[in-house]
């Protein structure tokens, strides 16, 4: 993955933003035509198309990959391009952006685009009665100037050169400016794909837009539909009889029978992907720190890798921040499975046993019970007695998630480490998940603020590392493996050579990027 440096990007904002704005290099061509059928995991009865709410595979891709737009966008090769943003400049101290919006764009129902619709779009993330999960991105801005019709400028509270990424988060959609509430319920972007159809939690039909101000560099399909299929072995089914040319999450225990299909192929990415088990530390007994040190002693990491994922990914040490950061501390000293040094952990607690519920379901990653039932066998000797609790697929992240105080999870990553840092472990964030704060570690919120603004490289590394080691020890959240995004795809379709690994299904742009073979 191509990494650009604080320095490097503001350097070179401004010339990024006026690459192709799929990401794809200009002069590549794909065939029109054709119809997409993309069977996706990560759909829910209560999808909608309000990009504050998305929390899947299925809306992200329906959304930020086909309907609707951002300022700014992550290539396939890890690079940053403009989207609705043609480009950007910032302050030495990296507190106020200028961002240059592009001309001729216009929604769907005809409205042209420009700075209004900057402004208004982001006010949405910090309403009063917002639940946005990118509240933390957008609260940071202090004021929003509008300097012309295309043309925006928005003051930080304090420094941070990674504004420009941050801005690409599929929750930061445009909206028209006036029409907003009317946008969410119909589904009114600047994207390649209209809506044709939207069933929540079934399916998504959309046509390709004419003259669409990306032109011929990117959305080759002439139509889209994406199925819901949370099931992975219906999933694959729907793929190997031909009822849909791509799906995501494979399941790896059946990846044998797809390799043994000659039409099918493989599709496996390296990226930041992390498969967890946050645990509330606001709430007994996981507020003790030492009750987290001895969970954390009690899994057996390399167990998961070997039995879930099946070699297809590498062991974690609870932190987010994986191999295709910037930052990531490679050689860092794993946290070993040691029963004994668990069960010590527990006495220091005042504990000789622990008895706690953990809820799993396939909607939080495929295998995710198993897993669970791994981790119950393995901190067993410990004296930690796990009971799985089973959950429902649908509704699992509205009902489970957040609210019940050891679940299962997984995260996609974050392409810098205080986009994924900021989303998570802030305090006070809507998807800190471990409710991970200043009473849990004062030190490590000092280091966010500070890093965030940390223009010198050497300095920053310094200051991630050190985060990342107060996630290892101390930190609420279980992150024993990272998962290479693995999904597959029919002969039929023509995909680049270089498939993004930020999101699944190629940065969740499939739509715009693949075409008919």
């Amino acid at each position: 993955m191509t990494r650009l440096t604080r320095r490097g990007l503001l350097r070179t904002g401004a010339a990024a933003g006026v690459l192709a704005a799929s990401g794809l290099p200009l002069k590549a061509q794909m065939k029109r035509g054709g119809r997409l059928r993309a069977g996706l995991a990560g759909a829910n009865t209560s999808d909608n198309w309000d990009a504050r709410t998305h929390t899947d595979a299925f809306m992200q891709n329906a959304s930020q990959g086909a309907v609707f737009d951002a300022l700014t966008e992550v290539a396939a090769d890890g690079t940053l391009v403009g989207e609705l943003a043609e480009s950007w400049e910032a302050s030495p101290d990296a507190k106020t952006w200028t961002f240059n919006l592009r001309q001729g764009v216009t929604f769907h129902n005809g409205k042209a685009f420009g700075a209004d619709d900057v402004i208004e779009s982001l006010q949405m993330h910090v309403a009063e009665d917002s639940k946005s999960a990118a509240k933390p991105i957008v609260s940071a801005i202090t004021e929003m100037k509008k300097l012309g019709e295309h043309q925006v400028q928005l003051v930080l509270a304090a420094g941070n050169a990674d504004l420009p990424y941050l801005l690409s988060d599929y929750h930061l959609m445009m909206y028209p400016a006036g029409q907003i509430d009317e946008a969410i319920s119909k589904g009114i972007g600047t994207g390649l794909y209209q809506v044709v159809s939207f069933d929540p939690g079934v399916r998504f039909v959309g046509k390709r837009v004419d003259s669409h101000y990306k032109g011929d560099a990117a959305g080759f399909f002439d139509e889209i539909e994406f199925i819901a299929i949370n099931d992975p072995t219906a999933r694959m089914n729907a793929l190997l009889t031909g009822q849909v040319e791509t799906i995501n999450r494979v399941d790896v225990k059946t990846e044998a029978l797809l390799n043994a299909n000659p039409l099918v192929s493989i599709q496996e990415v390296t990226g930041n992907r992390h498969f967890t088990f946050p645990m509330l530390t606001n709430v007994a007994p996981f507020d003790d720190v030492n009750v987290r040190r001895a969970l954390k002693h009690g899994i057996n990491r390399q167990e998961m890798v070997d039995k879930i994922l099946l070699g297809h990914g590498s062991i974690a040490y609870d932190t987010p921040i994986g191999p295709a950061n910037q930052y990531y501390a490679a050689d860092m000293e794993p946290i070993p499975y040691d029963p004994d040094k668990a069960a010590f952990y527990l006495k220091e607690a005042g504990m000789d046993q622990l008895n706690i519920d953990l809820s799993a379901s396939s909607a939080a990653f495929a295998g995710a019970v198993d897993a669970s039932q791994l981790y119950q066998s393995s901190a067993k000797p410990a004296g930690i007695n796990i009971n799985v609790v089973q959950e429902p697929a649908d509704g699992y992240w509205s009902n489970v998630w957040l609210k019940k105080p050891f679940s299962a999870a997984f995260w996609s990553g974050r392409a810098t480490e205080d986009w994924m840092f900021s989303s998570a472990y802030e305090d006070g964030v809507p998807w800190n998940d471990s409710q991970w704060g200043t009473e849990d570690s004062e030190r490590f919120q000092e280091l966010l603020v500070t890093a965030r603004a940390e223009l010198d490289s050497d300095k920053r590394r310094e200051m991630y590392t050190e985060m990342q080691m107060i996630l290892r020890d101390d930190g609420g959240v279980i992150i024993p493996m990272f998962a290479n995004w693995v999904q597959a795809v029919s002969n039929k379709l023509s995909v680049p050579g270089t498939v993004g690994n930020l999101w699944g299904m190629d940065n969740a742009r499939m739509a715009e990027r693949w075409a008919m073979a």
